[in-house]
């Protein structure tokens, strides 16, 4: 589904990362690992277009992408989350919800927002699909209420929700988990494998090693913007490679 490759990201004399490649294929948990500064989340923003790379090529079933603004990938089936919640706070939890469907509509967005009930029967198909997708998220209970009064949790599980609710191929999640408690990392990790199993693709970034661990068919593992490793959960954490870019280079004892 989604072919990396020999991509090399440079800003000014900065290369945030260098000839990486890796596939991910439909129907897989694919994680993204890597200490902080390994050039994760930049290569998220290559493969959503938030910018496109230096040098080599990304491709989505088959066609290239790499070049094409975002607001024309999302369409072809790539949605994501962000690291840093990207919610529209002051709108209700399903007006939220509502936006990410607008590519899948003829509505336009401002309308959304002020749907009253009732008005058109497009409205009330969108306004029911996206109760669905609550319900789905168990967010169902909270659908009216302002997005800014949820806690974080909550707003987590929304802002993976209105990406869900574009019907994307392929979701890319950044830290979806980040600041969570165990009991909401153990719901979220039960979500991402429920929206596998929906038939969504997804490439995870997450510093969570449990829950990647748990959940991930393969992993892939960046260090200072390199690929230094690929494989199941199991192979990677029993490679040497990876034990030292996590843990560092292991020290000799000074002789007594």
């Amino acid at each position: 589904m989604l072919q990396v490759n020999s991509v090399t990201k440079r800003f000014g004399g900065v290369i945030a990362n260098s000839d990486v490649s890796f596939t991910v294929d439909e129907g897989q948990i694919v994680g993204l690992i890597g200490p902080n500064g390994a050039g994760k989340s930049t290569m998220f923003n290559m493969i959503s277009s938030i910018f496109p790379p230096t040098e080599g090529s990304i491709l989505f079933c088959g066609a290239k992408i790499d070049k094409l603004p975002s607001y024309k990938v999302a369409p072809l089936g790539v949605s994501r989350t962000f690291q840093n919640l990207q919610v529209f706070k002051s709108m209700t939890v399903i007006e939220n919800v509502m936006v990410g469907q607008h590519m899948r509509t003829k509505q336009n967005v401002a309308g959304f927002a002020s749907m009253l009930l009732g008005i058109t029967k497009n409205e009330r198909k969108v306004y029911e699909e996206a109760m669905e997708v609550l319900q789905f998220f168990h967010l169902e209970s909270v659908f009216d209420q302002k997005a800014s009064s949820l806690s974080l949790g909550k707003l987590r599980l929304l802002e993976f929700a209105r990406a869900y609710a574009t019907r994307p191929k392929l979701l890319l999640l950044d830290e979806i988990a980040a600041g969570l408690n165990h009991s909401e990392t153990s719901e979220m990790s039960a979500l991402i494998k429920k929206v596998r199993d929906t038939g969504v693709t997804v490439l995870v970034v997450e510093h969570d090693m449990d829950l990647v661990m748990s959940i991930c068919d393969k992993l892939i593992v960046l260090d200072q913007g390199i690929k230094i490793a690929e494989g199941t959960p199991r192979e990677i954490q029993a490679d040497e490679a990876v034990i030292t870019a996590y843990l560092g280079a292991e020290v000799e004892e000074e002789a007594i």
